[in-house]
């Protein structure tokens, strides 16, 4: 049986598609799933990039397609009232919620339904404040050992060449989006295509390089 890191940010609407789509995905299939919220934003900062949503024509465009997406698999999904907004609270609750800080995917849906299923402000303090009381959480999500989970998860994610959410890490190999969920089930299953070349290419490929 195969552990599938699922590294996940409540901030990002493709990360909810990811996680309410993975068991139908999946199913079949014999595996675990270790769930590990990280800071989308460390990431972004660590590799030099803009957000999505802080690009005004592509914040367009996701909005867009990720409500299109969520009517054709049949996931809920209704805008929060702001976005991008400080997802901190929300991840340092999630990883408060087990000893080790790999929450449940009962915790991990809670959470994305306060964000993606309200329409409400997913960082009001009151709202989270309800969800925090809901949750019981085994630990307090203030506590410097839960801050500095979360800081692993996330310096964990980079390590393993994780650049976005959401991401599963199975073996040494990442699969990024919720778009990758067949290729991840085809390797699951032992699809050979991940021995051949065409899974080694890209780290081949130079940057510039022209070919003849």
């Amino acid at each position: 049986m195969k552990t599938i890191e699922f590294y996940l940010d409540f901030i990002s609407p493709y990360a909810w598609l990811g996680f309410d789509a993975l068991p139908k995905a999946l199913q079949g299939i014999s595996h675990r799933v270790v769930h590990k919220p990280v800071l989308f934003a460390a990431m972004l900062k660590h590799h030099g990039q803009l957000g999505p949503a802080e690009i005004p024509a592509k914040r367009d465009w996701t909005y867009r397609q990720v409500l299109w997406q969520a009517k054709q698999q049949g996931t809920p999904l209704q805008l929060p009232a702001m976005h991008p907004f400080n997802p901190l609270g929300l991840l340092r609750l999630a990883t408060a919620c087990d000893a080790d800080g790999q929450p449940s995917r009962f915790v991990c849906e809670q959470v994305f339904r306060h964000v993606w299923c309200s329409g409400l402000d997913a960082a009001d303090p009151q709202r989270l404040a309800q969800l925090t009381a809901r949750l019981l959480p085994a630990r307090d999500p203030t506590d410097a050992d839960v801050k500095q989970a979360l800081q692993a998860h996330t310096d964990e994610a980079l390590a393993q060449g994780v650049f976005g959410v959401p991401s599963f890490r199975v073996d040494d190999k990442v699969f990024w989006g919720q778009d990758a969920l067949p290729m991840l089930r085809a390797y699951l299953q032992g699809d050979p295509w991940f021995e051949g070349p065409d899974w080694q290419a890209p780290a081949l490929c130079g940057v510039g390089v022209r070919r003849s």
